[in-house]
C-alpha cells in the first residue's frame, strides 16, 4: 500500500503534536511494510497556485510552476492512502497545507461528473483512495470542528475518497489521545482500498 503524508504543521511552535502524529503514522505504515512518502510542507518551497489552469489545458497533469510541489503530485497520484495534517484556522486548513492543496488540481481533470448528485471533477489517474485528515486546535470550538469535518468530506469527493475520516485533537494532546485511534484508522483504510 502506498501512502502520502502532507504535514502542514506551522513553524510557529504550535506544530509539535502534528509532527508527532505524522511520525506515528509513518512508523505504523513502515511496520505494515507500506510505502510512505512524507512531506514536511513548512520546509518546502511551494509557491501559490497561479490559477492559470495550464495544468489542465496546455500541459495536462503538470503544473507550470517549478518548485517542490512536483514530487507531491506524483506521490498523491500513486497513493492508496493520503494523510493531511493541519492546525485549524476558523474550521479550515492552515495556510501551509492549503497552499499545497491548491496546487493539487493537476491530478484531476477539467471535466465534470456527478458524484452523489453533485457536480465534481473526475480523477486524471483513476484510483480509489482513502483520506485521513488530522487537525489540531488550541481550544475546543464546536462550530470550527463542524466546518472542518464538512470541508474534509467535500474535498474527499474530488479525490475519489472511498473512505474518509477526520479527527481534531488539542494542540497539546498527549500521544495516548491519538495513538490507538491512528492504528484503527490505518487498518480501516487498508480494508477500504483492498
Amino acid at each position: 500500500m502506498n501512502m502520502t503524508i502532507l504535514n502542514g504543521a506551522s513553524g510557529d511552535g504550535r506544530g509539535e503534536t502534528l509532527r508527532a502524529i505524522a511520525s506515528t503514522v509513518a512508523a505504523k505504515a513502515s511496520a505494515r511494510n507500506w510505502t510512505a512518502s512524507t512531506f514536511d510542507l513548512e520546509a518546502m518551497d511551494i509557491k501559490p497556485c497561479r490559477g492559470c489552469f495550464a495544468c489542465w489545458l496546455k500541459h495536462p497533469g503538470t503544473c507550470v510552476v517549478k518548485d517542490d510541489q512536483e514530487p507531491i503530485l506524483k506521490a498523491i497520484a500513486g497513493s492508496d492512502l493520503v494523510v493531511w495534517l493541519t492546525p485549524l484556522f476558523f474550521g479550515g486548513y492552515g495556510p501551509t497545507l492549503k497552499k499545497a492543496l491548491d496546487r493539487v488540481i493537476p491530478v484531476i481533470l477539467p471535466f465534470f461528473i456527478k458524484v452523489e448528485g453533485e457536480v465534481h471533477h473526475p480523477q486524471r489517474y483513476p484510483r480509489n483512495r482513502a483520506l485521513l485528515v488530522f487537525g489540531t486546535q488550541s481550544e475546543p470550538d464546536e462550530e470550527a470542528g463542524r466546518i472542518f469535518h464538512g470541508l474534509v468530506r467535500r474535498n474527499a469527493l474530488n479525490l475519489n475518497g472511498i473512505m474518509t475520516e477526520s479527527r481534531i485533537y488539542p494542540e497539546e494532546a498527549a500521544p495516548a489521545e491519538w495513538t490507538a485511534d491512528i492504528a484503527a484508522l490505518l487498518e480501516k483504510a487498508k480494508e477500504a482500498v483492498s
